[in-house]
């Protein structure tokens, strides 16, 4: 895999981690009993941007800066 085709799945799970939901969203009532399968999906692909360093609570902002309120720090 060349450097140009890792950029492009990275870039890749970035922007599908923001259509995700997130963990906190995530329960019984809404997923049933795959609640925690979800879970576990969330959790792996959270894993995966921290490995290549990229903060996960930071996507959705990186990915949607049009839409992404200012931030304060």
């Amino acid at each position: 895999m060349t450097e140009e085709d890792k950029q492009t799945a990275l870039e890749a799970l970035k922007i599908a981690f923001t259509y995700m939901p997130k963990a906190i969203e995530v329960n019984k009532y809404e997923y049933g009993e795959r609640y925690q399968l979800v879970l576990n999906h969330v959790e792996t692909v959270r894993e995966a941007l921290l490995i290549h360093g990229i903060d996960p609570d930071e996507v959705d902002g990186e990915v949607n800066a049009d839409i992404a309120p200012n931030s304060t720090y």
